[in-house]
């Protein structure tokens, strides 16, 4: 006998969940000792997202997020600094800043965003 999956009465295809695109942080800081991540994608738990040293400064971290807008700040060696890479940011309840990112729902759309965002050169606006 056959066992029926579908014990909920639930279509048998379901949709597939957001797919998760990959993020790639990176901060420079020669003098820091411990480089971490916190954000709405990690309830704010800094030490859930360490970055990685790869010498003289420079700290990275490679992971991967559902597509959709997070806010995130850089924790320094316990002090909270939003990215200076990041091109836009918000207030945070705190006085200070929330550096926000942008991920986009598929590479192309990540790419054609950036390239919005560039300025154009003509022969009539060099």
């Amino acid at each position: 006998m056959k066992h029926n999956r579908n014990h909920d009465n639930a279509p048998a295809h379901r949709t597939p969940d957001p797919q998760l695109m990959p993020v790639h942080f990176e901060f420079k800081n020669p003098t820091a000792t411990t480089v971490c991540l916190a954000g709405t994608f990690n309830h704010w738990q800094p030490d859930s997202k360490t970055l990685h040293s790869s010498g003289e400064g420079h700290w990275w971290k490679e992971t991967a997020l559902e597509p959709g807008t997070y806010e995130y700040c850089f924790v320094v060696d316990g002090i909270w600094i939003t990215d200076p890479l990041a091109t836009e940011s918000v207030p945070n309840p705190f006085g200070g800043r929330n550096s926000i990112l942008k991920v986009p729902v598929s590479r192309e759309a990540g790419h054609l965003s950036d390239a919005e965002n560039l300025p154009l050169k003509n022969e009539y606006n060099p």
